[in-house]
């Protein structure tokens, strides 16, 4: 661990070389997105954005999964303590700002589901690799809430409108390879030739010119963050009244009791 790189308790930073690796650190929970995580993301970000010691960034996560989604008790816990939520909702339209304000190319090293928060996480990064076997998929509307924090704005971005809201308005999950079919990430590889792909495209745009780069990054990223501006105002707000019904609280029963929700439209 360098001694110039901030310590959190959610998140481990390495460089090797002019790459820094930021890899989510909550293996026993599959790196869902907890209070730490949802605070400690958009600081990482903001310093993986200014850090003069890399001209590339790769996310990835620790352990069996990306990112998978809500821990069941802490969404719990938030759909008691609504305005727990309303902190986390605008913590979320942190990560997003700051995923999109990065003027490096962040490379994203999809070793095993992201769900939810999580592949906004995902989708947000500029390019993504991910291992075979893994699931990308934004479920909010399984257990009646709003797709608010980011989903609604990359996922038509990235496979246009039509699949984008089949994906969001049933919430299924993608495997990989379904995936990259689509257009949703880049490229699906088996696990063990998942590091040897990633260490050459980042190795690729390490020996490129970072100024031409970067500046072109930027260009790509303007539209997005025009969308972003537009959307993640209301999603969030959206997403803070779901947090509020009697549908989120029977989607969250139902998870821990594993059966079917019964929704209402309460």
């Amino acid at each position: 661990m360098s001694h110039d790189l901030p310590d959190y308790r959610t998140i481990l930073l390495e460089r090797r070389g002019r790459l820094l690796v930021m890899t989510l650190n909550r293996p026993e929970a599959l790196n869902a997105v907890n209070l730490d995580l949802h605070d400690e993301l958009p600081e990482a970000l903001a310093f993986a954005g200014r850090d003069n010691g890399s001209d590339v960034v790769l996310l990835t996560g620790a352990g069996r999964a990306f990112s998978a989604g809500g821990d069941i008790a802490h969404m719990e816990h938030n759909a008691a303590n609504p305005h727990l939520f309303d902190h986390e909702a605008r913590q979320a339209k942190r990560i997003v700002s700051a995923l999109l304000d990065i003027e490096k190319p962040v490379v994203c090293r999809m070793n095993g589901h992201a769900v939810g928060l999580g592949a906004s996480i995902a989708l947000l990064c500029d390019i993504i690799f991910a291992a075979e076997g893994a699931k990308i998929g934004d479920p909010h509307v399984g257990i009646g809430l709003v797709a608010g924090d980011g989903g609604a704005v990359i996922w038509a971005q990235r496979i246009g409108l039509a699949k984008a809201k089949e994906y969001l308005l049933t919430g299924e999950l993608l495997s990989a390879a379904r995936a990259v079919e689509i257009g949703l990430i880049n490229h699906c590889l088996p696990a063990d030739q998942l590091d040897g792909a990633v260490d050459a495209f980042c190795a690729k745009l390490l020996a490129g010119a970072p100024n031409a780069i970067r500046w072109t990054k930027i260009l790509t990223n303007m539209e997005l963050k025009r969308i972003a501006g537009a959307v993640m105002e209301t999603g969030i707000a959206y997403e803070s009244l779901s947090v509020r019904t009697a549908d989120h609280r029977e989607g969250i029963a139902a998870l821990k009791e594993k059966r079917t929700a019964k929704f209402t439209g309460r």
